[in-house]
């Protein structure tokens, strides 16, 4: 999944939305304690300042050490790259020991992981009884009438094809994945439970979060580029329309996971 993101690091870092902060209070009241948590496939970091605000420590972890250098550094933040499929060894020696974490988020990276594996990493690392993990992806986002009528097809007709497999499941909002872990006390299930992030953007900053697409590159490589003359235009006049502003406030809807381990989640 890394070297997918590789050769856009900079342009993600730069053109992907900030999480909202009731995101991370809903989290945050769900944890007993804030002394330790482990953003998973941390990328360039999005979701790390909210954290490192709540919580004693956070370690950030990924596979790609591009990305991990365009993550914002702070006094109680850790990074470590780490290998695709992570041993229990390794999460001892890099994370940290048995039932210590207090949180695990995985912010728009769960559809990317072996899940049978990663889950059993996450019990084994999680304080019991009341260790959270909280994974969120967010959809495409939602501009106004006129843009979103040209980005709808753009994304499902044009990009569509260059998507890897697992994107539909943030395409379903996690709600097809087997997620093994209890509701948390005052919840009835767990999720997907609905947020907002937004992000100001101009036209050029839309044109480059959309370079910074897995598909937008992946059709690149294969020769095709998604962003025709006859693409732009249309994103052109759909931009200038309505209030005619060059910037706009892209609404981004998130969708979180989140549960609890168990007593017998050893």
């Amino acid at each position: 999944m890394a070297d997918l993101f590789i050769k856009q690091a900079e342009q993600y870092a730069n053109a992907r939305p900030t999480y909202s902060t009731d995101l991370f209070e809903f989290i945050a009241s769900k944890t007993p304690s804030h002394d330790l948590v482990w953003d998973v496939g941390t990328g360039s970091g999005q979701a790390i300042p909210p954290l490192a605000k709540i919580y004693e420590n956070v370690i950030g972890t990924d596979t790609s050490q591009k990305q991990l250098e365009f993550a914002p550094k702070l006094p109680n933040v850790k990074y470590q790259h780490t290998s695709p499929t992570m041993s229990i060894e390794e999460l001892q020696q890099n994370v940290a020991s048995q039932s210590t974490l207090d949180l695990v988020t995985i912010a728009q990276a769960m559809h990317w992981f072996d899940l049978p594996i990663f889950f059993d990493l996450v019990k084994w690392a999680l304080k019991k009884p009341n260790g959270v993990i909280a994974a969120w992806c967010y959809t495409v986002p939602e501009i106004n009438d006129e843009v979103d009528a040209v980005f709808g097809p753009f994304y499902k007709d044009n990009s569509g094809p260059y998507w890897e497999e697992a994107r539909k499941l943030v395409d379903n909002k996690y709600m097809d994945i087997d997620f093994p872990f209890e509701p948390i006390n005052g919840l009835d299930h767990t999720g997907p439970f609905e947020f907002k992030a937004e992000k100001v953007m101009t036209l050029e900053d839309f044109m480059m979060y959309i370079r910074s697409w897995s598909a937008y590159n992946t059709a690149k490589e294969k020769g095709v580029e998604l962003l025709t003359d006859e693409v732009m235009e249309k994103f052109k006049h759909a931009w200038s329309k309505g209030d005619g502003a060059n910037e706009k406030v892209l609404k981004f809807p998130i969708y979180l996971r989140i549960g609890k381990v168990g007593n017998l989640d050893q």
